[in-house]
């Protein structure tokens, strides 16, 4: 319970109408959840405007409303806060209602467009290990120094952040890794909070949906390193060539990390293979038991954050040598028969195309790749066709089916991913709707020594058509067709 006044450092506040004594008891966003004494935020969306429930939450209890216009009634004893930007206005309001937990943590978030879930657990990981209590908040789920919470965004809300956040700093951590989406720059939900230093991995099309165009995109990433204070650092992928835009305007100590360009922090890939990788990172061989070109990327990223927090050198080789893949991204297993099955959430044309090199480049000609790969509905469309397209260019086989087609035909978004295939590719393609079918049509054509990826879905139990969640696990069903009655899934 905290005074509204105290919680309203650092708002720029066009108008208070009624009592700003006030004692608020709770922030909440969805109307439905308030209760006596709270703070309702009426927020404008993308889908709903929060303004209109603005009685709903003052039936309900709600002492304070934050909002940008004024209702045409103003009830008695209800204060009205009005602010230009109540999102803005909520991410310093929840900051302060939680004491700034942020201030409290070395709080370090990854953005990016590929990667940025691997990156958060691995730090998360390897800082555990070091003995350093940690807090984690991913896509994937959430953590608290080994308490595993439920995670329904990949970066959650002003409020809900916060009070996460707080949570960590009650429970003794000292870091928290976060993944930080484009997303949630945009709509401010990481706003009041104070950042040691951000990561990004890299930047591809995805996303346009929201963000209608890619350079739109690119500044809601780039925004996210404008914020940082001086104080903070800024590491970027070099070998990305938007990698050295993020620090333009950057304040904090810039670093950088590449494979084939002059880096601060640089790695070589010296063997990969399905046992793992062999890398010279920072001028030290290493081997870890992770796969593919994308990983040493992530791990280079692990590894220069660790340092950049003076963490030591051996310490952070030898927690790293221990990682195994994280859920969803490059699990495999190998079959009874020798056929070698992945599951990986690959859904961006780029992240696709990593994956299909990375096992291209352990097969070396030997086996054929049969990828199962669709695209979810109601999101970018434009990247349909160019996913279809890469696949058919790095797959022996292509069986496209449905993802999570959500409101859309699962046939109308097969459609628009076959004008991607090219005409001499045609012969080498499948269309099975049928997910569940798809994957076991793949594993049946497969021979010994054959590879068949699953794409798209990576840790998701679940398949959402029209509204609803059906429970389904591409790793499952893969354990399920093989007879392989556990996950498998580190060399």
């Amino acid at each position: 319970m905290k005074k509204l006044e105290e919680i309203l450092q650092g708002v720029e506040v066009h108008r208070i109408t009624g009592n700003r004594d006030v004692l608020v008891t709770s922030l909440h966003l969805d109307s439905r959840n308030v209760e006596p004494g709270s703070l309702f935020a009426a927020i404008r969306g993308t889908v709903t405007d929060g303004h209109q429930y603005i009685s709903q939450a003052i039936a309900l209890g709600a002492g304070v409303i934050l909002c940008e216009t004024l209702p045409d009634r103003l009830h008695k004893g209800i204060t009205y806060v009005e602010v230009e930007n109540p999102s803005v206005a909520l991410g310093w309001i929840a900051s302060g209602f939680y004491d700034h937990p942020s201030h409290a943590l070395t709080l370090v978030g990854i953005t990016g467009t590929n990667g940025k879930t691997t990156t958060a657990s691995w730090l998360y990981q390897l800082f555990e290990e070091m003995g350093c209590r940690a807090g984690l908040i991913s896509t994937i789920k959430n953590m608290i120094h080994g308490e595993v919470l439920e995670a329904t965004h990949t970066t959650p809300d002003a409020i809900q952040l916060n009070r996460l956040l707080r949570r960590m700093a009650d429970a003794g951590c000292v870091h928290c890794f976060m993944e930080v989406s484009s997303h949630a720059i945009d709509q401010q939900r990481i706003t009041g909070l104070k950042f040691a230093g951000g990561i990004f991995t890299n930047i591809s099309h995805d996303h346009l949906d929201y963000h209608q165009s890619f350079d739109r995109y690119i500044q809601s990433k780039k925004s996210f390193f404008n914020q940082l204070a001086p104080s903070a650092f800024a590491l970027v992928n070099k070998d990305d060539k938007h990698g050295m835009v993020m620090l333009q305007n950057c304040l904090a100590e810039k670093k950088s990390f590449g494979l084939t360009t002059m880096a601060d922090f640089r790695c070589k890939v010296i063997e990969n293979t399905i046992q793992g990788l062999h890398l010279a990172i920072d001028g030290q061989d290493v081997w870890f038991r992770l796969i593919g070109r994308f990983n040493a990327y992530n791990l280079l990223a692990v590894y220069a954050t660790a340092i950049v927090l003076e963490q030591d050198k051996t310490a952070v080789l030898t927690g790293l040598s221990r990682l195994l893949p994280v859920e969803g991204r490059f699990n495999f297993v190998i079959a009874p028969n020798r056929v070698t099955a992945i599951v990986d959430y690959a859904h961006t044309p780029d992240a696709l195309q990593n994956v299909l090199e990375s096992i291209n480049d352990i097969r070396e000609g030997e086996g054929e790749l049969i990828t199962v790969v669709g695209a979810g509905g109601n999101r970018d469309t434009t990247k349909r066709p160019v996913m279809a397209s890469i696949a058919s260019r790095f797959s022996s086989r292509v069986i496209l089916t449905s993802d999570n087609p959500r409101f859309e035909k699962p046939e109308a978004i097969l459609d628009e991913m076959k004008k991607g295939i090219p005409v001499e590719y045609e012969k080498n393609l499948l269309v099975i709707a049928d997910r569940r079918e798809a994957i076991r049509t793949a594993c049946a054509l497969a021979s010994p020594g054959d590879y068949v990826l699953v794409a798209g879905k990576g840790h998701e139990r679940y398949q959402e058509i029209k509204g609803i969640r059906y429970p389904f696990d591409d790793q499952a069903v893969v354990h399920e067709i093989f007879g392989i009655n556990q996950h498998v899934n580190n060399p």
